[in-house]
């Protein structure tokens, strides 16, 4: 089960709305659903609400570290409420794959996420869940930086929202900790929109009589 869920970003106005905040929108929009408030708490170095779970209470943290210092506001939570890793789901940018995508994995390597390293770092284990919210890739490393600290076009702000609004379905599953079910919601693909119709004939006409009826 979820005892913990963790969105990535940085702290500030400025990087509010940047690619690299992803995290955020998601778990802000998972505490306006299921009605609570992200509340500054200094001690844990985050934004932090607290939910009742269906197997007990749920943490939702924003670390306000920056996002290369992340675990130094995991980890510490993590071990004073005595939530184990794999009870723990971090949500984040991910640049291999497409704005719109969203997939839910368990462990694996941080790809070059130095949110994730860090996390990785201070807990001492990649084993979590990770929910990875696509962003796209800029094509050329040497502009990775740049890109995730920059706003999503319009475009990819709307695919992107709309990820976030298909992933929080399974919210009630990863809150149960149903994890198979969770990710078949997640990982659903929409539906494809039926073909039109083709347009109906006019029945065929009557033969033009030539006879005289007078």
């Amino acid at each position: 089960m979820i005892q913990l869920i963790v969105g990535l970003g940085n702290p500030g106005p400025e990087y509010e709305a940047t690619r690299h905040n992803a995290g955020f929108w998601w778990v802000d929009a998972l505490a306006s659903q299921l009605g609570v408030r992200m509340l500054d708490d200094r001690t844990h170095k985050g934004r932090l609400a607290r939910l009742a779970g269906p197997h007990g209470p749920v943490w939702l943290l924003q670390p306000m570290t920056f996002m290369n210092r992340s675990g130094t506001s995991v980890a510490p939570l993590a071990r004073f409420y005595k939530i184990e890793p794999q009870s723990i789901l971090v949500v984040h940018d991910e640049l291999d794959l497409l704005p719109g995508q969203a997939k839910l994995k368990f462990g694996g390597s941080a790809a070059g996420h130095n949110g994730l390293k860090d996390i990785h770092s201070m807990l001492g284990t990649q084993d979590f869940w990770r929910l990875r919210l696509g962003i796209g890739h800029p094509g050329e490393r040497a502009e990775v930086v740049n890109y995730v600290l920059k706003r999503p076009s319009p475009d990819d702000r709307e695919a992107l929202d709309k990820a976030i609004e298909q992933s929080l379905k399974a919210a009630p599953q990863l809150l149960a900790g149903e994890m198979d079910k969770a990710l078949a919601l997640i990982h659903a693909k929409p539906p494809r929109p039926k073909p039109p119709r083709p347009a109906s004939l006019p029945p065929p006409a009557s033969p033009t009589s030539t006879e005289d009826p007078s």
